[in-house]
């Protein structure tokens, strides 16, 4: 009697066994293999799609990270540049004439300190102007040299990343680059800052306090 019962129990359980074997997913089946293609942890961030002047860039999680910490400073808000700003003073500033390639324009550096949104609503207000654009090495060069009377690292020039490519404050051509070695690859922020040190450009966070140069 024991033998009749213990052989349908038997059955049920190689049955049972071989049903969840199959249904285990394994790490070399097709299906399996397109669900970890798909997973966010898995995929290797975001290399590939965000192309910067030809360079793409590698940095997967930092980069968004990053775009996480200038959200909101990436595109600049009309609204915010009429907002009532404080001018610098005389003190504060050093000035310099235009290049020979334009006699027209002016330069002015604001040493006090300020987030890239902040320095572009000076220019706007208080000079009629923009930050400033760059579109030559002669130009880089005369910047540079009017960087240097400040004591900071760095200062805000008008470059900013929108929509995967950099772009001029005051929508002029991006026809010129001086990026530092590895930039804009490896850099982080959506916004372009001047080397006092070189005059190379290097990538920063908009809410970084920096001088900054109006053109106008």
């Amino acid at each position: 009697m024991k033998g009749c019962l213990l052989l349908p129990l038997l059955l049920l359980g190689t049955v049972s066994a071989l049903y969840l074997e199959k249904d285990v997913p394994r790490l070399g089946d097709p299906q399996m293999q397109a669900d970890l293609s798909r997973d966010p942890e898995g995929s290797g961030g975001q290399e590939g799609e965000l192309a910067l002047s030809g360079a793409v860039l590698d940095s997967g999680g930092e980069e968004a990270e990053h775009a996480h910490d200038d959200e909101g400073d990436c595109e600049l808000d009309p609204d915010d540049l009429d907002e009532e700003v404080q001018c610098p003073r005389e003190e504060e500033t050093v000035r310099l004439p235009g290049s020979p390639e334009c006699k027209s324009c002016r330069y002015t550096m604001v040493r006090t300190p300020r987030r890239f949104k902040n320095a572009q609503r000076v220019c706007r207000r208080c000079y009629r102007g923009t930050l400033a654009s760059i579109h030559s090495l002669s130009v880089n060069c005369l910047i540079h040299r009017l960087s240097v009377t400040t004591n900071q690292a760095q200062v805000w020039i008008g470059g900013q990343l929108r929509c995967g490519r950099f772009i001029w404050t005051d929508g002029s051509c991006w026809n010129f680059t001086y990026w530092a070695a590895g930039q804009p690859t490896c850099g982080r922020g959506c916004c372009v800052a001047l080397c006092t040190r070189g005059g190379r450009w290097r990538r920063a966070p908009c809410k970084r306090r920096l001088p900054f140069i109006c053109s106008y």
